[in-house]
């Protein structure tokens, strides 16, 4: 089976190149990356007697011309609810809508039904995305068993079933013993810790961000602090043992600050945002719509502004989209009774790619963010474009615009804040192994 993409953009954070080439794909991989690769290169593998037609899953000539052609889209915070909530979302449609936002690699947290902290799960999880994903899928194993932040799960176990990190996401760490404890073995095993910061203490039964909007509307607050107390006591306990740290879903200005500060000391931390914290603020909740409830919460002007300010000079390494389905049931209820969370795998690069057109980050730092940056920090063999590496593909046309509309998504759920919104720039093929997973109907 083989695949030509013809003059099309290539951009690659991993070597720099930025330029107008031809990329042939030859079974899972890349063969070949220059100017003028003949068109005789393809094989054909469709129905006998009938022509080559480029639109054929198993081959063909793609015609790039005006697009962009980039490593793989890598997720690498999503929640994917299988095993035991799969009325939200499975493996399978999951991969779906990862497909159609560009997205050829996905990595799904632990808190799951039961929670992924055994082999067993892990296995489970493998199995399901062997026969049913569209994309390749990474499982991420829980920190503590149960994520009850009470005993460390078997990290060794996990690690050799097969997952690429570790997190208690959704539920914060709260035993400073217990991390630095988890911080040590992790790194022992080479695995980094996803951290979710927020203590509880201080969010108490907040609902959304703290402060003005939410005086206004009558509803419990939830301070910065809760955040940024959590990722200073993480830091500090990555600093005393040496090992790598990720902070996830970063929201708020202190907290950009902090990581910016333990970056300039040496501290091995990375860090995430998600689209939603550089796309919206608290002023969102103003219509009281429980889809723009979620945790953290969204925040300021001011803290969106760091946050943007923290992609373009590197403090966030990765935008992830921190997917998180949830029906009607949990979400069609009043504000302070919905479930948190939002799903965003059909609408983070067209967000991401917002920041580009406005001139706040260069195509390539946002792109860099969504492959190699995610790529490295969990030691995936994935995020480059370049000869011989795995055929895991995305293109995009940057002037593709399109209104969302939330009920043609993949997804099984509809929890999306962006019902309606006009955006610029979204993917038009991905293509996974070599195989083309997604592709606009229109696509010439």
């Amino acid at each position: 089976m083989s695949l030509l993409i013809k003059n099309v953009r290539i951009l690659d954070p991993a070597s720099g190149i930025d330029g107008q080439m031809d990329v042939l794909v030859e079974g899972s991989k890349i063969a070949e990356i220059r100017q003028g690769i003949p068109e005789s290169k393809v094989g054909w593998n469709g129905p006998k007697g009938e022509p080559k037609d480029p639109a054929h899953l198993s081959g063909g000539v793609i015609d790039g011309t005006g697009k962009v052609l980039v490593p793989g889209l890598i997720d690498m915070h999503c929640h994917l609810r299988e095993p035991g909530f799969e009325y939200k979302e499975t493996i399978e449609s999951g991969s779906k809508a990862g497909a159609a936002g560009g997205y050829t690699s996905l990595v799904c947290m632990a808190n799951t039904l039961p929670v992924n902290d055994t082999r067993a799960v892990t296995d489970y999880i493998l199995r399901q995305a062997r026969e049913r994903a569209l994309t390749n899928i990474f499982p991420v194993g829980a920190v503590t068993k149960e994520l009850k932040g009470e005993s460390l799960a078997e990290i060794g176990e996990l690690r050799d079933a097969g997952v690429v990190a570790l997190s208690d996401d959704g539920k914060p760490l709260m035993n400073a013993g217990l991390l630095r404890r988890a911080l040590e073995y992790a790194s022992s095993f080479g695995l980094t810790i996803i951290s979710h910061c927020e203590d509880l203490n201080l969010v108490g039964q907040g609902v959304m961000n703290e402060g003005f909007v939410s005086t206004t509307l009558g509803l419990r607050g939830t301070p910065n602090a809760a955040e940024e107390v959590m990722i200073l006591r993480d830091i500090t306990l990555a600093e005393l043992t040496g090992a790598s740290l990720h902070i996830a879903h970063v929201s708020t200005a202190g907290s950009v600050r902090a990581i910016r500060e333990a970056k300039a000391r040496g501290v091995q931390v990375t860090a995430e945002t998600a689209p939603h914290y550089f796309a919206l603020t608290d002023e969102a909740v103003r219509g009281f719509d429980p889809n723009t409830k979620m945790n953290p919460p969204l925040r300021t002007a001011k803290d969106v502004a760091a946050v943007i300010v923290g992609l373009k000079d590197g403090t966030l390494d990765a935008i992830a989209t921190d997917h998180a389905p949830q029906t009607a049931i949990e979400k069609d209820v009043e504000f302070e009774y919905a479930a948190n969370g939002i799903i965003g795998l059909e609408t983070a690069l067209p967000l991401t790619l917002k920041l580009v057109h406005e001139g706040h980050l260069t195509l390539m730092e946002a792109i860099e963010k969504f492959t190699l940056k995610p790529a490295r920090i969990l030691g995936l063999s994935k995020g480059e474009l370049k000869v011989g590496a795995d055929a895991d593909l995305t293109l995009i046309d940057l002037n593709r615009k399109q209104t969302i509309e939330v009920s043609k998504f993949k997804s099984k759920s509809r929890n999306s804040p962006f019902q309606g919104w006009e955006l610029k720039g979204f993917a038009v093929l991905t293509i996974v192994a070599g195989r083309i997973v997604h592709r606009v109907l229109d696509l010439s």
